[in-house]
């Protein structure tokens, strides 16, 4: 029931079905609320924590995955090779022990800590932690590393956390669906709220908007689940398989293997899905493959032909250097205060 009316709504978000008209005042308080709830935050009567390093948000607007992990995962690196100490801070989302701040390790349980958490923690060699308070999250990871820029994966809408850098990361493909608010539309704020942001990324999509950077996210590589044996995707061309995603937005993983010229008997799971072994049992002993985002809650009980896609996110050049001038403005403005 929970998996048909995800996809009801966003049939209804993102494939103008006008029965979603039903909800609109619903959808009229929703923004009054968030409007309401950010003029709080501004004029100081909603008390927000100001950090003693940087702090980069990396968010979206709409309900559902962008892409924005394999950005975190570039930013580190990019930040790194600059010679900065980054940390990342997440809300940790299904997770059980998101509620007080937790240092997610390597080996961490993606039952406890979430999955995303998870693969940054596995990707980035930087220290993570999680908690859904996020001023707290960010303290305690300052507090036990040396970090000198702390970057949120997520938490664009979490004013309690101040920010210095904004980057709106918006779905080329689906981008801002019927542009209303929650629950008629898949927007948490009114779409010209990324006008605010310092920077914009689009995932996919072959359409950019003045200002907007183009991000691509490309795999080239399946590891095997169980033994951690690397193959070319292009190995699997012509290959019969299933394809399993419990993301945001599955059918962007779909077509990039069907790109790759696999042929998939595809599998939509819900975002964040708790996976059983029953999910991923058929009849057949054909191929599976599924994203990293999913593989670490699947490892426990892979099978042999149990695969996964990892995937390494692209920008240009001036993209970098956007954000490299936007970060030093900001250092020296904190070392000078």
């Amino acid at each position: 029931m929970k998996k048909t009316l995800v996809r009801w709504f966003e049939d209804a978000w993102y494939k103008e079905m006008y029965i979603s008209a039903w909800f609109m005042p619903l959808s009229l308080l929703y923004v009054d609320v968030m409007r309401l709830r950010r003029w709080l935050y501004k004029t100081g009567r909603l008390s927000s924590t100001r950090l003693p390093v940087p702090v980069i948000i990396v968010g979206n607007l709409t309900v559902g995955g962008t892409g924005k992990t394999p950005l975190v995962i570039w930013l580190v690196e990019l930040l790194q090779r600059q010679g900065y100490k980054p940390g990342v801070i997440s809300r940790g989302y299904a997770g059980t022990a998101n509620q007080k701040p937790q240092a997610v390790m390597a080996n961490s349980d993606p039952a406890l800590v979430g999955d995303e958490p998870l693969v940054l923690a596995r990707r980035c060699s930087c220290p993570v932690v999680i908690g859904a308070d996020r001023p707290a999250a960010a303290r305690q990871l300052l507090a036990s590393n040396a970090c000198d820029v702390i970057i949120s994966d997520d938490g664009l809408q979490h004013y309690a956390l101040q920010r210095d850098i904004e980057i709106v990361v918006i779905d080329g493909e689906r981008r801002f669906g019927n542009g209303y608010c929650l629950p008629v539309g898949p927007l948490r704020e009114p779409p010209e709220r990324v006008k605010e942001a310092d920077l914009v990324v689009v995932n996919g999509g072959e359409e950019l908007l003045d200002g907007e950077f183009a991000m691509q996210c490309q795999g080239e590589r399946l590891l095997n689940l169980q033994t951690g044996a690397a193959k070319p995707l292009a190995a699997f061309a012509g290959t019969s398989c299933h394809a399993l995603a419990g993301i945001g937005n599955p059918n962007r993983f779909f077509k990039q293997l069907a790109a790759a010229g696999l042929d998939c008997q595809t599998h939509p799971f819900p975002d964040h899905h708790a996976f059983s072994a029953a999910d991923l049992r058929f009849k057949d002993a054909l191929p599976l493959i599924m994203t990293e985002k999913d593989a670490v809650k699947c490892s426990g009980f892979a099978q042999s032909h149990h695969w996964y896609l990892p995937v390494d996110a692209s920008l240009p050049e001036a993209f970098s250097e956007q954000l490299l001038s936007l970060l030093k403005d900001k250092t020296h403005g904190q070392k000078t205060a």
